[in-house]
């Protein structure tokens, strides 16, 4: 009988992992809707979203500005993610970083 892998997709994932300069490896909650990040090309920097999460036009990320939330972000294939499916594109972040050291959202 052959034998089953438990997690056949975990080895796959390993194996695929995207290597792009863009790639989110590390995020941090800070205070005010800030996150700091670092990129897998060696980038840091700061993602300030105080003024989106509290804007008219947040739309889906209007949920962000409960505090308990926002600080549920997690990496999820290099981009920065929260329940509820919604994401940061990782491009446009470290674009935005490289250029002016933060993301102001």
């Amino acid at each position: 009988m052959p034998t089953i892998d438990k997690n056949p997709s975990a080895s796959l994932i390993a194996e695929v992992a995207p290597r792009s300069p863009w790639r989110v490896t590390e995020v941090e909650a800070l205070p005010d809707f800030r996150l700091r990040v670092a990129f897998a090309g060696g980038l840091t920097g700061v993602v300030d979203m105080s003024r989106m999460v509290h804007s008219p036009k947040a739309g889906v990320f209007a949920a962000l500005a409960d505090p308990s939330l926002f600080a549920q972000m997690r990496l999820e294939l290099g981009a920065v993610a929260w329940p509820g499916e919604l994401d940061l594109a990782p491009d446009a972040m470290h674009a935005a970083i490289q250029e002016r050291s933060a993301w102001l959202l």
